[in-house]
């Protein structure tokens, strides 16, 4: 298959209004993309639209909530009034959720695996007829690094997201022979406001939502710029599966070698590597700014 190309190409993104998908429109727009921009967040998503069109793109804004059963019927016929091709799909939008299974009521459940796994199968399905029409073409699907490990309390996401990972490799063979290509994203901690925004089971104490927000805050040492450049890049080269930052590349390499036991391993080693900045911060290695950039 050919290098893939984005100039004056439309590619649909969603979860467009913030995070790696704030940052990917204006990548991919930077690298000369033609845009469907969706996300439930009108406003915002406006400004990322314009931002995008100072590139010269074409950037159409589809206010879509994809937990909704009719989001993606609805979204197709808006995309092609607006253009007349589609020669990618970036399945990026996703929530999250703070809670042990048993905390977790049943529609909360249904509602991530909703947004984070039943909607891109479905996109996928509405896409796909399209994507075959071009010369090349690629899926993005964003999984996580937790689509390849799964700690406590993230039942639910982590099972929204090894579902996507099964299903993109899946796919990832079926299309083998076919000019769409299949790209699977696992992201390791991203500075986005996920975590902000996840929902929390009743019965998960805000204590407990607020300790592992600030942990996941101190353990996410990549940008949504940075993520979003090392995506277009492995959409443009021709790569299936790419793993962001350091710390993915880790959990799956603990993964590898203790397929039951990396949790415990995983913990050590982030609480050692919490350990020795608190040191350095306190020798003047590492100031205030630089661990908050």
């Amino acid at each position: 298959m050919a290098r893939y190309q984005l100039r004056k190409r439309c590619v649909l993104l969603t979860g467009a209004a913030s995070g790696i998908g704030a940052a990917l429109a204006d990548e991919l727009a930077r690298n000369g993309a033609h845009l469907a921009l969706v996300d439930r967040d009108r406003e915002p998503l406006e400004a990322v639209a314009a931002g995008a069109a100072r590139y010269g793109a074409k950037v159409s804004v589809h206010v879509v909530d994809l937990a909704k059963p009719s989001a993606v019927t609805d979204l197709e016929a808006a995309v092609f009034a607006e253009h007349d091709h589609l020669a990618g799909l970036v399945n990026n939008a996703g929530v999250a959720m703070f809670g042990d299974f048993e905390e977790i009521r049943a529609d909360d459940f249904d509602w991530l695996m909703r947004i984070n796994f039943h909607a891109p199968v479905e996109l996928v399905r509405m896409a796909l007829p399209h994507l075959r029409l071009q010369p090349d073409a690629v899926i993005v699907n964003m999984s996580s690094i937790f689509g390849i490990v799964a700690p406590a309390g993230q039942s639910a996401y982590s099972a929204s997201k090894f579902a996507l990972r099964g299903f993109s490799e899946a796919l990832m063979h079926e299309l083998a022979p076919s000019t769409v290509r299949v790209l699977t994203v696992h992201p390791g901690g991203v500075r986005t406001s996920i975590v902000d925004r996840a929902r929390i089971a009743a019965a998960f104490s805000g204590a407990r939502a607020a300790s592992l927000a600030r942990r996941f805050e101190k353990f996410a040492p990549t940008t949504p710029a940075q993520a979003a450049r090392q995506i277009t890049q492995a959409m443009l080269s021709g790569r299936r599966k790419l793993l962001i930052g350091a710390d993915a590349r880790v959990m799956e390499w603990l993964q590898r070698i203790a397929p039951v036991g990396y949790w415990r391993l995983a913990e050590g080693l982030l609480d050692a590597g919490r350990d020795e900045r608190q040191k350095q911060k306190a020798r003047g290695k590492i100031s205030g700014a630089t661990l908050d950039e």
